[in-house]
Formats: C-alpha cells, sequence, structure tokens
C-alpha cells in the first residue's frame, strides 16, 4: 500500500514539474517575450504580448508581428533589437494585407521555424530574405516589361541625364551639390512605375528655367528610353530587372507563364510556390533548399532532373541570381478581385501582356533562346541545329510572308511551334513586329517576280546530286541531321523555288551551308540547271 502511495505522489510532482516547466517555457522562456523585453517605446518598455494582424477580407491572420513589432500597425517607432525594426518603406501599408501574403511562412506560428516555413512537411516556406520583393508577384502582374537592352539603355540615359541629382530611385540620387542646392528637389522616383507620373513632366521642366539652363533640352529617344526605366520601377527593386533577363533569354519559348508561351518545358505559373516536400533534392550539393535546388537546376538542369530537355544555357552568376529572383516571385494568391492591384487587372481581364510588344521584345522572349539574341542560330549538345533566322544570305531570301507563315504554323516535327495557331502564342500584329525586327538585324528581302512553284529540273539526277552533296548534313531522307530538315510540311508550304534555289546557289554566310556556284575542296561547282534539278527533287517530298 505505501508502496502505491510513493508511486502516486512521485508521479504527481512530476505532472507538476512538467507544468512547471512547460508554464515557463509559454510565459517566460519564450524567444518571442525576450524580444519584446528588450523592445522600447518612447514612452518607455513595451507591453509583452501576442500581436497579430487580422485581414477578415483575405481571411489572414499573422503573428509574425508578435517578434517583428516594429511592423505591427502603430508601433513602427520601437527600437531595440533588428529583429523589431520597422517596415521598408513600400508602396502600400504591409498592416493592410499582412505578412504571410508576400513573404509566405506559416503565419499561426510564433516560434522562428515554424513561422519561416522550416519544417517538415509545411509546403509553403518563407521567400529567402534576399528575394524578399518576390513576393509582390503573389498579386502583382506587371506587365509591358521590356526586354535587358531597352531597360539598361533607359538606366543608362537617366544617369547620363543626371536625372539623380534631384530624384531618388531605389534609395540612390537626390545628392546635395555645392552649395546645398539642387538635392533631392524633385519626387522619389522608385515607385512610378505602379503610381504613375505626370506624362507633361518635360514640358513643365522646360517652363523651369533654372533647370533649363542647368541641364538643356532632351530629345525625343531618350525621353522614351527614359520612359521605359521609370515605367520598369514599381517599388520592388530588382524584380522587373530579373523579369526582363527571362524575357531576353527566350524562356517563354518553351514555358508557359499565366497561359502564355511554349510547351515543351513545365509551365512556371506557379513555379514560385514549389513544395520542398515534393522536391528531389538527391543530386543538389549543400543544403536542400528551394534557392540552391533552383540555381544549379538552371546551371545544369540535367544534372539535377535526369532526361531534362532544357539545355545548359551558360548562364553568368548574376543571371542565374536574377532568374532564381524572378522564379521566387512567380506564384498566384486567389484572394477577391476587389483586392488586385491595376496591373493584375489589366493582365488577367483585359488580355494586356506581361511583355512589351515591340519586335526587339518579342524576338527575344519568345525566339533568342533557339534561335540566338541576334538570331546568329544556336546548337545545344544533343540538338538539332537552331537556324540563324538573323543572317543577311536568309533574309535576302526570305520574303516577309515567308517569314509571317513560318512563325505562325511552325515546322511540324520539329520544335518551333506554330505560335500564330497554338494557345498562349502571338497575336498577328505582335507576328508583324517580330518580321520587321528580323528585317533590322539583317536587312531587306530581294524582290521575285517569278510565281512560287517555277522549276521543272529532271527529278532523278537531282535526287543523285543530292545524295552526294546534300545527304551528308540535311539526311539521306530530307529530314535533317547536322543542318535542317528540307524534308518539313511547314518548310516546303512557305518557301518558294526561288527561295530554295538562291539558297543553294549562295550558301549562307558564317555557317556550314556553302554556296554552290563554286567548287571547293569538298564539292564541285552546280550550274544553274543541277540546282533547279535539286530544287525539283526537293519538291517531291512535299507530294507525299
Amino acid at each position: 500500500m505505501n508502496k502505491n502511495k510513493y508511486l502516486l505522489l512521485i508521479s504527481s510532482l512530476g505532472c507538476l514539474a512538467l507544468l512547471l516547466v512547460a508554464a515557463a517555457q509559454e510565459n517566460i522562456f519564450k524567444p518571442w517575450r525576450r524580444i519584446q523585453s528588450a523592445a522600447r517605446a518612447e514612452a518607455g518598455p513595451i507591453e509583452v504580448k501576442l500581436r497579430q494582424i487580422v485581414v477578415p477580407g483575405l481571411r489572414t491572420a499573422d503573428r509574425c508581428v508578435t517578434c517583428h513589432v516594429g511592423m505591427a500597425p502603430g508601433e513602427s517607432g520601437v527600437t531595440g533589437p533588428k529583429v523589431v525594426a520597422a517596415h521598408k518603406r513600400m508602396p502600400h501599408d504591409p498592416a493592410d494585407f499582412g505578412c504571410t501574403v508576400c513573404h509566405a511562412g506559416q503565419s499561426y506560428a510564433t516560434e522562428k521555424a515554424d513561422a519561416h516555413g522550416d519544417v517538415p512537411h509545411w509546403p509553403s516556406p518563407m521567400i529567402p530574405a534576399k528575394y524578399a520583393y518576390a513576393g509582390c508577384g503573389s498579386c502583382h502582374t506587371h506587365v509591358r516589361v521590356p526586354n535587358t537592352t531597352a531597360l539598361e539603355r533607359g538606366r543608362l540615359v537617366f544617369q547620363r541625364l543626371d536625372c539623380y541629382a534631384c530624384h531618388r530611385v531605389d534609395g540612390r540620387g537626390g545628392t546635395l551639390r555645392v552649395g546645398g542646392a539642387h538635392g533631392m528637389e524633385g519626387p522619389d522616383l522608385s515607385s512610378a512605375g505602379a503610381t504613375g507620373y505626370d506624362p507633361r513632366w518635360y514640358e513643365k521642366h522646360l517652363a523651369k528655367s533654372e533647370w533649363k539652363n542647368l541641364f538643356g533640352p532632351i530629345n525625343a529617344a531618350d525621353r522614351a528610353d527614359l520612359a521605359v526605366f521609370l515605367d520598369s520601377h514599381v517599388g520592388a527593386p530588382g524584380l522587373v530587372e530579373a523579369k526582363a533577363l527571362f524575357h531576353s533569354l527566350g524562356c517563354r519559348g518553351c514555358h508557359k507563364v499565366n497561359g502564355v508561351g511554349g510547351d515543351d518545358g513545365p509551365d512556371l505559373t506557379r513555379a514560385g510556390q514549389r513544395d520542398p516536400a515534393l522536391t528531389d533534392f538527391s543530386r543538389v550539393t549543400g543544403e536542400r533548399t528551394l534557392e540552391n535546388w533552383h540555381k544549379q537546376h538552371l546551371r545544369d538542369p540535367a544534372r539535377i532532373v535526369p532526361g531534362s530537355a532544357m539545355p545548359a544555357m551558360g548562364l553568368t552568376d548574376e543571371q542565374i541570381e536574377q532568374l532564381t529572383f524572378y522564379i521566387f516571385s512567380l506564384r498566384h494568391s486567389n484572394f477577391p478581385e476587389a483586392y488586385w492591384p491595376k496591373d493584375r487587372i489589366r493582365a488577367e481581364r483585359f488580355g494586356e501582356r506581361e511583355f512589351a510588344t515591340d519586335g526587339a521584345t518579342l524576338y527575344t522572349t519568345f525566339c533568342a533562346a533557339c534561335h540566338g539574341a541576334n538570331g546568329e542560330g544556336r546548337r545545344y549538345p544533343g540538338m538539332p541545329l537552331f537556324p540563324a533566322v538573323g543572317n543577311p544570305d536568309f533574309l535576302a531570301v526570305a520574303s516577309d510572308e515567308f517569314l509571317a507563315q513560318a512563325i505562325t504554323r511552325g515546322r511540324p516535327g520539329r520544335r518551333m511551334p506554330a505560335w500564330g495557331e497554338k494557345e498562349g502564342g502571338l497575336r498577328p500584329e505582335e507576328i508583324s513586329a517580330v518580321v520587321q525586327h528580323l528585317r533590322r538585324l539583317g536587312g531587306p528581302a530581294e524582290p521575285d517576280t517569278k510565281p512560287s512553284r517555277w522549276a521543272q529540273g529532271d527529278v532523278a539526277a537531282g535526287k543523285k546530286l543530292y545524295a552526294v552533296n546534300c545527304a551528308g548534313c540535311h539526311g539521306a531522307d530530307g529530314k535533317g541531321g547536322e543542318a535542317l530538315a528540307l524534308n518539313n510540311a511547314g518548310l516546303l508550304a512557305a518557301a518558294s523555288d526561288t527561295y530554295l534555289f538562291k539558297t543553294i546557289e549562295r550558301g549562307r554566310r558564317g555557317t556550314a551551308m556553302p554556296g554552290f556556284t563554286q567548287a571547293s575542296t569538298v564539292h564541285p561547282a552546280l550550274s544553274p540547271e543541277e540546282i533547279e534539278a535539286l530544287v525539283s527533287f526537293i519538291r517531291t517530298w512535299e507530294k507525299r
């Protein structure tokens, strides 16, 4: 009997001790309590309590401000450890939307690892701090973003014209001049692309004689470049630049984003919301984080995802950093439309493009990954040659109609999609803009007064000539090899006999395709009759 009493007593004391420890941990030793105890308001210590931001319209409640006290409504003046600092200046009040809407993580948690989502099975870890502005992609869909070249040109104009003398942009500029004059006289332009700016700014600047004497007139081209620069600043430093790089590398040629792009690669619309638990980290070196996975995948896709059709594009460290930033921004909130920003409404309700629709940006966005940034052509290991569409010899014999048809209908059986016919492709006016951009790259087409089909050569002779001179590169059946496929329904439907004849006659400078009117060490010269026979033989594939 006494043994049972002692056992009961010991058990009771043990339970009491556990309860005391639990109470102490909860009410004394919690990290957030220590953080708040070290914080100070203007009047003295702050009240130590759980804090949260509740947004009924979004059905969110975030307790992040329990540690990040300075980010709670009405407590931005709190001082103390770095963690209690106020939120960086934003175009909108963070308290209007909460924290996890932008930063992800676990909203109800108050322990650091739990709140940041760095725990097993939590599908939405916090975006790494250095990519914090990627969270803007949860709600925003930045529209009409140009390519990197146009963006850089605008930045250089802004710098060359010394606009930083009076205006701050992303924390830079507005510096005082000698004697304290002309320093930060104009507004901060860090969010000009989101909040808008006076379209008559130039006329108003000219009306100020002092400004006109100090800076002078600005030509129309520079003003256009300045508009590109200003429109790209939306209060999220670096994010639009990262998106511009995505457009410059031609990634949409293979990947869809928000329904627009190619189908060869996975849809990236929600790539920034990748679930770590569903990600294979077995081939990732170093920390098993999503940041590491994305960076190593961008550097060497086939090593991280065996069998991946994505080529290693030879990206620099800086480009990989920017693309990782952009990928983290590819997320999508399902909040009520009343909370949507204007850019998202313009994109989703009015069909406005996320990329600029000038020919240069359209070309780099959809075509550059395969055909090269300047149409010089590309070749990746294990893949067929992508032709040089900016080659002057090609453009001299390719009519605008030929180019438009090639873009519209693609090349059946090849990686070139029918951009004018597929869902998520290009609109007719966009295809026309791409054609005009190619003309700027390589020059105009030569006039062709002959009918589309005029070759009447000897097909049997053409077959023999093809086997000797062409099959080694284009394949015995014309299906391609070292060179592009001639036995392709899309090519044969769009190409005229003059196009085929002159291509064989002249070749293509800067490529492996020689001109056959002059003999070389590897092939004899062909007469016009022999070239016509070759064209007639190639046409036989069209009839099969």
